[in-house]
This record gives C-alpha cells, structure tokens and sequence, in this order.
C-alpha cells in the first residue's frame, strides 16, 4: 500500500477542510452525480463523464468544473488556475464554510450537467501538418536520420517540424536543423529535457 499522504496530489491539504468539504458533499449528494475517486480525490461523473471534482488547498478549498469553460458563471465565481495551460477546467475557490452557498452552488453544478448533455466540450485542435522541405532534403541524405525521425510520435515530430519551420530565415533553418539533427538521431525529443 502508498502511503497516502505522499499520494494526495492536491488533495494533501483536504483533512484541514475536512468540515467544509463534506458541507460541500452533502450539496452536491441532491444531484443525479456519481462520486468516484480519480487522481486520489473525489470527482462526480455523469454517464462516466467528469463534471466535477473536490479538492483542499493549502490557502482554500475548491470545486473543480471540468468543463467549466461553458458554464456561464453570471456570479462570477470561476477561476483560471492556470492561464494558457487548462482550456476547461474552471475552479470555484472558497476559503471558509460561510462563502457556501448551496443555491448557488446547485445553479452551477446543474448547468454543467446540463452542458454535458448537450456534448459541450473542448475538441482538442487539430494541429496544421507541417512540411519542411529542408529536414526532408536531409533525410533523403541521410536514411538513418529518416527512421530515426520516424520513432518519434507525431507530436514530437511536429515539435521539430514547428521549431525548424518557425525560423524566418533559411540559415536560421539550417542552423536548426543543425542542432536537431544529433538530438534525433540519439532518439532525443526536443522538449524532452523540460518534460
């Protein structure tokens, strides 16, 4: 068995919300979800899908709306947590049991399965495929180059495709390929290090 205090993920701080996240259970009990546990917390599906999720904080508490990018939010409620990176996931932050609002909180929670029901959800982008001439030149050159390249799943691919391609300049290029060339062939993903 993993000890579980090592496991919490985010839910490390949730003992010392205890209180408030069962307040927040006992509302979200009065709606047709399903309580399973994901990631180490409890999340409350609809017809498998993922509508909501609990978690504590160090500094508060939060319901997750995995898709809450749809929701209307006429109260102002959600947050971001993370520009750029989460598409969907919409947080509702509280820091005390007096912020919880059961009326509210229905309100929400019932137009996000309402959202599910209609299939409201992020598509994820279907990235442009990229050609570069200048790499294919090379691999026709070189063939170890060509399977090597070819190891690759199609996002790291793409991710040398992008950045040899987003240089403006052919010596720009070439000098980018230059530095790819021995990071390809060594099976070794442009962003690897950073992952």
């Amino acid at each position: 068995m993993e000890s579980t205090s090592e496991n919490k993920g985010i839910w490390k701080y949730s003992s010392q919300w205890e209180e408030e996240l069962l307040l927040l259970k006992t509302i979200i009990d009065k709606t047709q979800l399903t309580e399973t546990t994901k990631w180490g917390g409890p999340v409350y599906v609809y017809e498998k899908k993922n509508i909501i999720g609990l978690g504590g904080f160090k500094d508060y508490f939060a319901i997750w709306f995995f898709n809450g990018v749809f929701l209307k939010d006429e109260k102002k409620k959600l947050i971001n947590a993370q520009e750029d990176v989460t598409k969907s996931l919409r947080q509702w932050r509280f820091t005390s049991k007096d912020e919880i609002n059961e009326k509210e909180i229905l309100e929400y929670i019932f137009e996000a399965i309402e959202n599910e029901k209609q299939g409201k959800v992020i598509k994820p982008s279907k990235k442009e495929a990229i050609v570069s001439e200048l790499l294919n030149a090379e691999m026709t050159k070189n063939p170890d180059l060509k399977s090597a390249f070819e190891k690759f799943s199609p996002y790291k691919q793409y991710e040398f495709l992008e950045y040899i391609e987003t240089a403006k300049q052919e010596k720009t290029k070439l000098s980018r390929i230059e530095k790819v060339v021995p990071m390809i062939l060594a099976n070794v993903g442009l962003n690897d290090k950073y992952r």
